[in-house]
């Protein structure tokens, strides 16, 4: 299946800092640009980091206010957490304020796969990498939900000639495909119950698609076959050995 890239909905123009970027710089940065994060590359433009609004204002959050006592006589915090922001507090550049290990993403990945990635470990953005691990844009959350506005003639079309006619071999009219709202409903019969799967799996990989209602019924009940048996052999083996 192809499915949209990265790389093609991207940012290149990447707002980024150093590991020596003044405290001050990396805010103006995140306020002229109106953006709430951004990377931190080193000498290669390899990311070693990334910097959120969040960031800055744990900063802010952690210096000790004017009626508290010196740090050295308050309680002294154990938690790994306690200990990061801590740290954040005297952080006077981009490096010492980051965040680390930094989320990235290959430009050549799925936007599935990039959207997984940003579920995963709950970040807003992605900075972009190539083969050699550099920087050549960012991705966030609004970037990935583009997908999701495909028109549905575009949808129904890739359902009907990579599932229906590439994959299954089957007429292009021989399955009813039914597209709205991004849901995609598959109606009609086709010859193995081995199908039904590999065409319901297929479509939900298709970019855009919302769910997929089974409406398939089948010709054949070939349940009890083994891949291996002369009656599997076709298009369909390599998919029911992934499924």
């Amino acid at each position: 299946m192809r499915h949209s890239k990265i790389g093609s909905v991207m940012t290149s123009d990447v707002v980024s800092a150093r590991y020596g970027t003044p405290f001050k710089e990396v805010a103006r940065l995140l306020d002229t640009h109106r953006i709430s994060g951004l990377p931190v590359i080193d000498a290669d433009d390899k990311v070693i980091g990334v910097v959120s609004e969040t960031d800055l204002l744990v900063r802010e959050a952690e210096a000790p206010a004017p009626e508290q006592p010196p740090r050295r006589f308050r309680l002294r915090r154990r938690h790994p957490v306690a200990r990061r922001d801590r740290s954040k507090a005297a952080a006077r550049t981009a490096g010492q304020l980051m965040s680390r290990p930094p989320v990235c993403v290959h430009s050549g990945k799925s936007i599935a796969e990039g959207a997984r990635r940003m579920a995963q470990h709950r970040v807003e953005r992605l900075p972009v990498i190539d083969d050699e691990d550099r920087l050549v844009g960012i991705v966030t959350r609004r970037d990935l939900l583009q997908v999701f506005l495909r028109p549905d003639d575009g949808i129904r079309h890739e359902v009907i000639e990579q599932v229906l006619v590439q994959a299954l071999w089957l007429a292009p009219r021989s399955i009813d495909v039914q597209v709205r709202d991004g849901v995609v409903t598959l109606e009609g019969q086709v010859e193995r119950r081995s199908e039904v799967p590999i065409a319901l799996h297929m479509t939900r990989e298709i970019d855009g698609v919302v769910a997929v209602v089974d409406k398939l019924t089948y010709r054949v009940d070939d349940s009890h076959l083994q891949p291996s048996d002369q009656a599997l052999r076709g298009v369909a083996d390599d998919w029911l050995r992934t499924l």
